[in-house]
């Protein structure tokens, strides 16, 4: 029987169990910033699977977090790969995901207009 959208299934799993490992930390000293795994796009084969993620900080704290985790994907990959059971390990590649940041900029721009006009929130 063929499950409909494994893909979408298996890259729910996978995001949950890089978010749990990431949570733990990893050694690398380029790895500062706070970390959010925002999502994860498997590819239809299996075969790779990008991950979205928001890292909180200045943008040298980003750039440098950012080069350790695609330092740290191999390792990441096999952990979440033995977690997950799967016969073969998607390739790990990871995205810089700036929703989190725009709408933190929104809302602030918000603030700033409703302080400056004197609304007051309802």
């Amino acid at each position: 029987m063929s499950v409909p959208n494994r893909p979408a299934r298996v890259a729910h799993e996978f995001q949950r169990e890089l978010s749990a490992l990431l949570a733990r930390g990893l050694k690398d000293p380029r790895i500062t910033g706070f970390i959010t795994v925002t999502g994860a796009k498997m590819s239809p084969d299996l075969k790779e699977v990008v991950a979205y993620v928001s890292i909180h900080g200045e943008e040298k704290v980003r750039q440098e977090t950012l080069a350790g985790l695609k330092a740290a994907s191999s390792y990441l990959q096999r952990e979440v790969g033995r977690a997950l059971k799967l016969r073969y390990v998607p390739h790990l590649v990871f995205a810089y995901d700036a929703s989190v940041a725009e709408g933190d900029k929104i809302e602030r721009l918000l603030r700033e207009v409703r302080e400056k006009e004197g609304w007051s929130k309802k």
